[in-house]
């Protein structure tokens, strides 16, 4: 039988290419030729992809379908988590273009895809995303879709199936992406390919490891994207210098895409305005569409009937959004103001937001060049404050270290806003101090997010954890029944032991920790540690566990007299 695209398929061609796009978004986003917020193409087809497959997880995991979904269910609740969750003009194009091979699936009513119905699908996807753009510039992610939809016809009448047709568009695709270099010249005198058309392709690429099954023997996503995540030497070239390829330009303030380029010296609209549109129709939206034209450029108008993703660049933001209420119901309306975006991101390219429940632990994470935030038991950091550090980084990219586990879920609503003004974010899980301190210790700020957090998070959890407190009230726990005043002894988290003298229960805590090996053991003190504490504690280990080094920290948290380490 020829090879077809079915639901499991398509479920793992999503998981493909939202893989590829997270590990190759800071290349792709290198491509951009014009350093502004909504240039950031990877970025955008990333978190496009990302937030469109977690918002139909959540919608089939609520109607029971999870991973037992129809194609046609897959396809049209893919097609609309992607028109909600697009991102920038690269990720509202790659919601037409997935729009598209939907409408064939949902409209032919098909279980399976084969190579005739790959190719009307493809092309059908090509024809949106084309549509969707006001003034369509060739060189492109327009340009690799129509020659990936083209070749993928060629194939289908040649009598090819889906991997025959899936194949040809990646031929297809590489090649188109290797001209735009010609079709624009700013690409060229940049020296690189187009991002949005880079994207692209690793969508038809991921399609065609889906269908082919070569993505490993045992299952392994790292494996089915290995050549995914390979840097693309092809993507970069000599940059042409000025006169080889005539006058200079330079792309639209976008940079991510379909939208051409404007002669050197015009600056552009100082706004990217975004929102969703309901309660309209086709005759309103027609109008809106005709009216910010006028207003400014980038104009990208998709969806319907129910819903539309609206985006364009302007100087009147107020005009913008009044032709939206003339037209419909705009919500979700975001606006970026690109020079203070772009000068925000200047300073740094890499940070880190950490939480200080004491002065002397502030100290110590600011030493290590981290960007304090106090949080303390009573008084934790709220994700308000956490964004607010998380913005006045000034980095692109930035690592939030919660040290805390009750400011975990803080820090993810402040990485999710983060994300929304397109600054990369990522939780490093350290749910203590001493886990934080060994995070901290390990960060290269000449690295980048991923390299940095792949590291901090392993230091982290490698770290193990525990302290000694005080009981304020009566509670049973499963170390026993707690009274006011017992000695609490804390291993990763939970109360383990109940004493009466806080050495001896520190040092019960730290044989515990200690009783897997370890090399180094940090002691935090607290305002409520006194040398003698310390000294005992101290004098323990060198008893005890002579082979370990012991760092001490001044941490001057509340609550814990002592905090403990191991690694």
């Amino acid at each position: 039988m020829p090879a077809v695209l079915d639901a499991d398929a398509a479920r793992l061609w999503g998981a493909l290419t939202r893989a590829a796009f997270a590990a190759r978004r800071t290349e792709i986003d290198d491509l951009n030729v014009f350093p502004v917020p909504d240039g950031d193409t990877g970025t955008n087809l990333y978190l496009t992809m990302d937030a469109a497959l977690g918002d139909v997880r959540r919608e089939h995991t609520e109607r029971g379908i999870l991973g037992a979904a129809s194609l046609v269910d897959e396809a049209r609740t893919l097609s609309r988590a992607l028109l909600m969750s697009a991102r920038g003009n690269s990720g509202v194009i790659v919601s037409q273009i997935v729009a598209g091979i939907s409408a064939v699936i949902v409209e032919e009513q098909l279980s399976e895809v084969d190579g005739p119905a790959l190719a009307r699908a493809v092309t059908r996807g090509a024809e949106l995303a084309r549509a969707s753009v006001a003034h369509p510039q060739e060189g492109t992610i327009l340009s690799v879709a129509d020659a990936l939809a083209q070749a993928a016809r060629e194939a289908a009448e040649a009598g090819g199936d889906a991997v025959a047709v899936a194949a040809a568009g990646v031929a297809a695709a590489e090649e188109a992406l290797a001209r735009t270099p010609e079709q624009l010249p700013t690409l060229a005198q940049a020296g690189v390919v187009d991002a949005g058309g880079a994207g692209c392709l690793l969508m038809v690429e991921a399609l065609h490891r889906a269908l082919t099954g070569s993505w490993s023997e045992d299952g392994s996503l790292q494996q089915a994207t290995e050549d995914l995540l390979l840097p693309r030497t092809s993507w970069h070239s000599e940059p042409v210098h000025d006169g080889e390829r005539g006058a200079p330009t330079r792309r639209r303030a976008d940079g991510d895409d379909p939208l051409g380029a404007l002669p050197a010296g015009i600056d552009g609209p100082a706004f990217e305005v975004m929102f969703l549109l309901e309660d309209s129709d086709a005759d309103r939206v027609g109008r809106l569409t005709a009216t910010l034209d006028g207003l400014g450029d980038s104009l990208l108008v998709v969806g319907g009937p129910d819903l539309w993703n609206v985006h364009v660049h302007v100087d009147d933001v107020g005009a913008a959004v009044e032709a939206g209420l003339a037209a419909g119901r705009p919500h979700r309306i975001k606006v970026t103001h690109f020079a203070t975006q772009v000068a925000a991101r200047e300073p740094q390219k890499f940070a880190v937001v950490a939480c200080a429940a004491g002065p002397g632990m502030a100290s110590t994470l600011e030493d290590a060049g981290a960007l304090v935030v106090s949080s303390a038991p009573g008084a934790r950091a709220s994700a308000g404050q956490l964004l607010e550090a998380i913005r006045a980084t000034g980095a692109a990219s930035v690592v939030v270290l919660p040290n805390d586990k009750d400011t975990l879920m803080a820090a993810e609503v402040a990485c999710r806003a983060a994300d929304e003004d397109g600054i990369v974010t990522a939780i490093v899980p350290a749910r203590t101090a001493v886990q934080g301190l060994a995070a901290l210790a390990v960060v290269d700020f000449d690295r980048g997010l991923r390299e940095n957090a792949i590291a901090m998070t392993g230091a982290a959890v490698a770290t193990r954890h525990g302290a000694v407190s005080i009981a304020s009230r009566e509670v049973l726990t499963w170390a026993g029944p707690v009274s006011v005043g017992d000695v609490l002894g804390i291993v990763s988290g939970d109360v383990a032991l109940i004493g009466d003298d806080l050495a001896d229960t520190a040092n019960e805590v730290l044989d515990r920790l200690l009783s897997g090996g370890g090399e180094l053991v940090t002691l935090v003190t607290g305002v409520d540690a006194d040398e003698a504490l310390v000294a005992a504690v101290a004098d323990h280990l060198a008893k005890e566990h002579a082979e370990v080094e012991v760092v001490r920290l001044d941490g001057g948290q509340q609550v814990y007299p002592l905090l403990l380490g191991v690694e």
